[in-house]
């Protein structure tokens, strides 16, 4: 119940399952989501079942479709016996019975659970067994469709912080530097008209300057999408150059102390930190108005830290924190197994502690 990663959820639901009935084998079969007529293996516990997860299985006239279709268990004493038994995944499994059991939320199957061959004496599962696995198998199912859930929200907030970027880099493109762009071509125009060297002359050094400036705004907005410095040099590396670059332009008194050297780490890691300084940064400039910002990164045994700490005028973090995206950065931390702690006050400043393990 307190596992929200959907393959760590399935791989203890058939490893727990597997423990209470004395199964040899135990899968999970769930629907695939882009093929109707298919079910795909999810999870398998037990000797044997190496290659067996994503194996994708035909649901018309088999056990497990039957089974989803009517959200009813079956006991199998003979597989060799059951014409609608799935041989695709029993034959190499050398399996001799089953239970199939439906993963019920709200009345509607999710999935099936499969186990073969009690290992203690007579390898068929007695009915003892089968009101155990579906008294199991309804907790699991709501533990399968939490984790689902919030996988599902975790991308749909991820798509749409992407949305919300690629508007804002649109807005710059048009507003911005579609200005400076028509402003280099008027620029153009005044060389054109140029009555004498001086004036043609001032009229370059305008259009240079002008040239110049969308440079550099192009340059910005590529650091902002993707930092050379994060897939050249690294992480500690690449927070130098975003510190120095807040520093520069907004005056703040940024003190970046870390600990990572030359240290490379997953990419998604690179990334998600990262991206969470950067925010985290944003957010100072906009909201906090402090005066100075301090940065520590760390690496322990088997994490990495960061903490970001401002002396600004804070917020509550039991009430709404609108238009600073935490949401979003804890999100982008989870996807990489990661947490966010917040302390705030009014009138204190803001702490932001992100602890992300290592792989």
């Amino acid at each position: 119940s307190t596992e929200i990663e959907l393959d760590r959820v399935l791989d203890l639901v058939a490893s727990r399952l597997r423990e209470l009935v004395g199964a040899r084998i135990v899968l999970i079969a769930l629907p695939d989501l882009g093929d109707a007529a298919t079910v795909s293996v999810a999870a398998a516990a037990g000797d044997g079942t190496y290659g067996i997860p994503g194996m994708q299985l035909p649901l018309l006239r088999s056990k497990i479709g039957r089974v989803l279709e009517r959200g009813q268990s079956e006991r199998v004493d003979s597989l060799l016996d059951d014409p609608e038994v799935d041989y695709n995944v029993a034959r190499p499994l050398a399996a001799r019975s089953g239970l199939y059991v439906p993963l019920l939320v709200r009345d509607q199957a999710i999935g099936v659970i499969v186990a073969h061959d009690r290992t203690a004496g007579d390898p068929r599962f007695s009915n003892d067994d089968l009101r155990l696995a579906e008294t199991f198998a309804s907790r699991a199912a709501v533990a399968v469709a939490q984790s689902r859930r919030v996988a599902s929200d975790a991308l749909r907030r991820v798509v749409e912080a992407q949305e919300l970027e690629r508007r804002r880099l649109a807005r710059e493109l048009h507003d911005q530097t579609g200005q400076e762009l028509t402003s280099v071509l008027l620029g153009l125009k005044a060389v054109e008209d140029a009555s004498g060297d001086d004036a043609r002359d001032a009229a370059l050094q305008t259009v240079r300057a002008q040239v110049v400036e969308t440079l550099h705004d192009v340059r910005r907005l590529a650091v902002e999408l993707r930092p050379k410095a994060l897939d050249d040099w690294g992480l500690s590396s690449a927070l130098e150059r975003l510190t120095q670059t807040f520093a520069d332009q907004t005056g703040l008194e940024l003190d970046l102390e870390s600990g990572l050297g030359e240290e490379r780490f997953a990419s998604d890691v690179e990334t998600a930190l990262y991206r969470m300084v950067q925010e985290a940064l944003t957010n100072v400039v906009k909201h906090a108005q402090a005066r100075a910002v301090s940065i520590v990164a760390g690496r322990g045994r088997n994490a990495l830290t960061l903490v970001i700490e401002d002396d600004g005028r804070g917020f509550d973090p039991s009430g709404r924190a609108e238009g600073m995206g935490l949401d979003g950065m804890r999100e982008r931390l989870g996807l990489v197994g990661g947490k966010l702690k917040i302390e705030s006050r009014p009138g204190a400043g803001t702490t932001l502690v992100a602890e992300v393990p290592l792989r």
